[in-house]
């Protein structure tokens, strides 16, 4: 007993002398917790000189760690075990985590570059006044496809998406809600919709979509249609215009029946342990060059109203990623579903990858 009291105790004087030497070094090089950022994004969603500009800017060091969905962002922050500084949820998260006071309110006196959103992208119903979150990027969900491919065929719609000429042509984001509120769209649904016999009609069309489905994945979606792997793929804006700089044959359509209207805002976890901090790199971001800059690297649109004009014409004025208000009126927001109704909706979506394989 006595041994194994002595190994526990040297367990214990090593973890805490690590942690000791780990401060010190932080703090030799002038990082402590004042000046440490923990910001918490979608991978590759920002550019990274960016962040080194901002640390040269303000001598604080930012720590950049990533997630690849709104739910697994969320359960991390909800779980409390890191001290993140600002992260960057999906509207109906947005929701959800204003619900279970995961989020801080924002000041906004200390965002002075907040005047050049667009006031297009503020106010919206997921946090009116923007009391919690700040725009980052916006967009919509549609097809990605190359009409060479296709024999010149052009597509307008979901439905398309059925033609038999498809065969084994298809590549499908890897997402409940965006998959799912296809097969909703498609028959004429809400992509909110809480009927269960409506999810159950939407599941069984997208059951026989599978013939046309080549794979359903993830981030190499963008890889493999701008190398002609495939040659339609249902993805979101951002992705389809790096796939079209890659390849200049593509084209993106919003189907006709409607889609998906997005939005990314910056917020601040209840975490933060760097409330000024954060509200100096929201701002950061705020600029109109930096906001062009970024917008340039990562491909999606900005809400910056005053960055529009730092960006290539050709960029600026492409419909297909910067569609006006009266375009935009078909599509939805994704609404917060509540956990039983949003369980529901993974349970089918994971149905319908069952029935792929």
């Amino acid at each position: 007993m006595k041994q194994l009291t002595r190994a526990f105790l040297l367990i214990f004087i090593v973890a805490f002398a690590l942690m000791y030497v780990v401060s010190k070094l932080n703090s030799s090089q002038g990082y402590t917790g004042d000046n440490i950022l923990t910001v918490y994004n979608w991978g590759d969603y920002i550019d990274p000189s960016l962040i080194k500009e901002f640390e040269q800017e303000t001598g604080m060091k930012v720590v950049y760690q990533t997630f690849d969905s709104n739910e697994a962002m969320m359960t991390k922050i909800a779980q409390g075990g890191t001290t993140y500084d600002v992260a960057v949820p999906s509207e109906y998260a947005i929701s959800k985590m204003k619900e279970e006071d995961l989020l801080l309110p924002i000041d906004h006196s200390k965002l002075p570059n907040l005047k050049y959103i667009n006031p297009r992208f503020l106010d919206l119903a997921f946090d009116k006044g923007n009391d919690y979150s700040i725009p980052y990027f916006w967009g919509t969900v549609g097809i990605v496809y190359n009409p060479e491919m296709l024999g010149g065929k052009e597509l307008h719609s979901w439905n398309d998406l059925w033609d038999s000429d498809l065969r084994n042509q298809i590549l499908l984001v890897d997402g409940a809600r965006e998959v799912m509120g296809m097969g909703l769209n498609s028959l004429g649904y809400s992509l909110n919709d809480r009927d269960k016999e409506h999810l159950i009609q939407a599941k069984e069309k997208l059951d026989t979509l599978t013939p046309n489905i080549k794979a359903i994945v993830g981030d190499e979606i963008k890889m493999l249609i701008a190398n002609e792997e495939a040659a339609v793929g249902v993805v979101w804006s951002g992705d389809a215009a790096d796939m079209m700089w890659e390849n200049e044959k593509l084209d993106y359509v919003v189907p006709e029946e409607g889609s998906n209207l997005w939005f990314d805002n910056m917020v601040i976890p209840s975490t933060s342990k760097n409330i000024d901090g954060a509200h100096q790199f929201i701002n950061f971001m705020l600029d109109p060059k930096r906001a062009a800059q970024n917008a340039e690297y990562v491909g999606y649109s900005t809400p910056n109203q005053e960055a529009i004009k730092y960006l290539p014409e050709d960029v600026s004025t492409d419909e297909r990623f910067y569609p006006d208000v009266d375009s935009t009126e078909r599509l939805e927001v994704y609404e917060n579903l509540g956990k039983k109704m949003l369980a529901y909706y993974n349970e089918l979506f994971l149905e319908f990858k069952m029935h792929k394989k």
